[in-house]
């Protein structure tokens, strides 16, 4: 606004909130659609190579609506890989009303997960980008195992039932590298149910005796 003796007055304050494309560009699906473009770029990139910006021109939205969303890159990829992981929190059926033969049930549950590609190839991802970098690690270990083996020990009547769900997820979580990230064979090509059958009264064992 100009004053009577031809100056100018204070300048308007800037809006607080998303900028105007951020917010132009919000909308239903929105936050799906960085989701999904973070998932690709994590996949493709991995971790460290990953970006907030590269998800943002991924997904067709300015980089602040993704800060504006998910905060941090930490917190995009927890999200990320919520959605990955999302198979093997449905471990509750798996377990039921009974132990008797859990660790058949639960080894089959968790290979079924991984020998389908769909869910296979970013599962994979993640795991590479675990092993690789420090604060993936964190994530996965802080957000998805904690959620998982929590649901598994919760339903355990032994003594120390954390301790004996973090030995079966790590069985299992060990199976998972030498099989899917390194291939190592013959483990890598001996069918799926051959497993199972190994591995079930390890799991079983580790489960419910006491």
């Amino acid at each position: 606004m100009t004053d009577p003796g031809g100056g100018t007055g204070p300048a308007t304050p800037r809006r607080r909130g998303r900028p105007p494309r951020a917010a132009a560009e919000a909308g239903p699906g929105t936050r799906e659609r960085i989701l999904a473009a973070a998932r690709t770029e994590f996949s493709d990139r991995g971790y460290d190579k990953t970006s907030m910006r590269g998800i943002a021109k991924a997904a067709g939205v300015d980089a602040a609506l993704v800060h504006h969303y998910f905060g941090t890159k930490d917190e995009v990829f927890a999200a990320a890989i919520e959605v990955d992981f999302e198979p093997a929190l449905t471990v509750d059926a798996v377990l039921g009303d009974s132990l008797d033969g859990v660790g058949e049930r639960l080894a089959r549950h968790f290979l079924a997960i991984w020998e389908n590609p769909a869910t296979r190839t970013p599962l994979i991802a993640v795991i590479r980008s675990a092993l690789t970098h420090d604060a993936a690690a964190k994530v996965l270990r802080g957000f998805v195992l904690r959620r998982l083996l929590e649901r598994v020990a919760g339903d355990l009547r032994v003594p120390d039932p954390r301790f004996r769900a973090e030995l079966a997820a790590s069985h299992m979580m060990g199976i998972v590298i030498m099989r899917y990230v390194l291939e190592v064979e013959p483990l890598a090509s001996v069918p799926a149910e051959r497993i199972v059958e190994m591995v079930g009264p390890t799991l079983q064992r580790y489960l419910t005796e006491g």
